[in-house]
């Protein structure tokens, strides 16, 4: 071995990190594990229907979920993202009192099955202003479609509300990583306007299981919703999230 292949093998050992972060160009992030149900609070319409709640007047159910995202960094600081995060979780029980929700009325002691659809598809570029040897950290903006449903049904009465909008809302992403390749991190999208607010958050650990791959673990809040004449409608959900992160 020549000198010269010697002092090649050294400077790619000693290359930052932040040289290993640029040449990430690809990063696949699957991501399930277990979503529990906070607060759901609904009033439809939102200025005459009854108030009422999926997780007191009603029980919601653990629901399983999948996320799946890529980023493709374009250039060394620039990352374009796609994220599809479906979610449904069902509910069951019975109300203590008439509720009236879509021009519909149900009524109190009888078994009521209700279904919170809030599936998410978006689109995000974020900046990466800093690419140091341990850190990582961008700010951009994610056009977000939301696809959701409520419904509710008892015998032969059922109504549904459902909505597919668009919300913009700013991407973050903020990433410490060790030498042993084990790094903290997190990101999410977040937006609050006078007309409603949108927070989806994870924060966690990624553990290496090889050269290219990681496991992903930790927790995520998806919170937020809307206030107006057509809906009132606010959630939490909390998330147990595990997956494998992929980056090429």
């Amino acid at each position: 071995m020549t000198f010269r292949t010697l002092a090649a093998l050294a400077a790619i050992a000693l290359l930052p990190v932040s040289a290993v972060f640029a040449q990430e160009r690809v990063i696949f992030d699957i991501e399930t594990g277990a979503a529990m149900t906070g607060y759901n609070d609904i009033r439809i319409p939102g200025n005459t229907g009854t108030l009422f709640s999926l997780t007191s007047d009603l029980k919601s159910s653990t629901a399983f979920f999948y996320r799946l995202r890529a980023e493709v960094h374009v250039a060394p600081k620039h990352v374009i993202a796609g994220l599809a995060a479906p979610l449904t979780i069902d509910v069951l029980g019975a109300f203590d009192r008439p509720v009236s929700f879509m021009g519909e009325t149900f009524a109190p002691g009888v078994p009521v099955s209700a279904k919170y659809v809030f599936n998410s598809y978006r689109l995000s570029y974020r900046y990466e202003f800093v690419q140091t040897g341990k850190w990582r950290f961008g700010v951009g903006a994610t056009a977000k479609i939301r696809d959701a449903a409520t419904g509710l049904s008892s015998g032969t009465l059922s109504a549904e509300k459902t909505n597919v909008g668009f919300v913009p809302l700013v991407n973050f992403a903020l990433e410490r990583r060790f030498a042993n390749g084990v790094a903290l991190q997190v990101a999410g999208d977040a937006l609050a306007a006078p007309q409603g607010r949108a927070e989806d958050v994870f924060a966690g650990v990624l553990m290496p299981l090889g050269r290219k791959v990681w496991l992903k673990a930790g927790y995520r809040l998806l919170e937020g919703g809307a206030d107006n004449d057509e809906v009132y409608t606010f959630a939490a959900i909390h998330y147990v999230a595990v997956g494998i992160v992929a980056r090429f």
